[in-house]
């Protein structure tokens, strides 16, 4: 369900997706106050988005990477095919050490961790609705001097060596999501959810369900999701 905001010709047109309605609420009322931008719709599903997106056509793209139904990595995957050229910036609670560099490399044109968000969205809006890359320091130097290694490297985390949504799967059963929660919440059948499972099993070099999920509540409760997920 979108909710269309009123917005002039010469506003550039911002649509956001994301499933928290109260930090959805104050990031249309910071951007509703700028005189050249506007919220034109909201969602908080991704096909909920797509579907809106598609009939609103705006200007520029928010999107949370935790969704209630998919997630904004998969959105931005969707979105290069079904509306190439349309830029969108991703917003996160989620550490930009792991996220940011798969962001930017599904299409992203910026990053913006939720805790800076109220301070630094705006900026970053026109400077995505410019041409350029919104990025912290940090990961634009991560990213030039390579340090995100190729999966197998020494250096290399464990999580970093999953996909996308090998990655997106092993989150939620941080958070508790059985398998065919999972299934729903991605919109995927429970038979691919459990092939995704003993993927993140063989590559974290886990052997037993259990610790499977231990090992995910740990990383998703800990508060830098980059850390306690090695296993040597």
């Amino acid at each position: 369900m979108t909710t269309p905001i009123r917005s002039t010709a010469a506003r550039k047109r911002i649509f956001i997706v994301e499933d928290h309605p109260i930090f959805r609420l104050g990031m249309t009322e910071l951007i509703n106050d700028e005189p050249d931008l506007a919220v034109c719709g909201d969602a908080d599903t991704v096909p909920g988005a797509l579907s809106a997106i598609e009939r609103l056509s705006p200007d520029l793209v928010i999107a949370d990477i935790s969704l209630r139904e998919g997630d904004g990595i998969e959105l931005v995957k969707a979105l290069q095919h079904r509306c190439p050229g349309l830029p969108v910036l991703m917003l996160s609670m989620h550490s930009e050490a792991l996220y940011a560099e798969r962001a930017l490399a599904a299409g992203a044109r910026g990053y913006i961790m939720k805790q800076e968000a109220m301070d630094s969205v705006v900026g970053a809006v026109r400077l995505v609705l410019a041409g350029r890359i919104y990025a912290s320091e940090t990961v634009k130097d991560r990213i030039m001097n390579g340090l995100f290694q190729p999966a197998g490297d020494g250096k290399t985390m464990a999580v970093n060596r999953l996909t996308d949504r090998e990655l997106e799967v092993f989150r939620l059963i941080g958070r508790g999501l059985s398998t065919k929660e999972i299934a729903h919440t991605l919109n995927l059948s429970v038979k691919t959810i459990g092939t995704y499972r003993e993927r993140i099993k063989e590559k974290l070099r886990i052997k037993h369900a259990t610790e499977l999920v231990q090992c995910a509540v740990h990383w998703t409760s800990s508060g830098d999701p980059a850390k306690g997920t090695e296993r040597e």
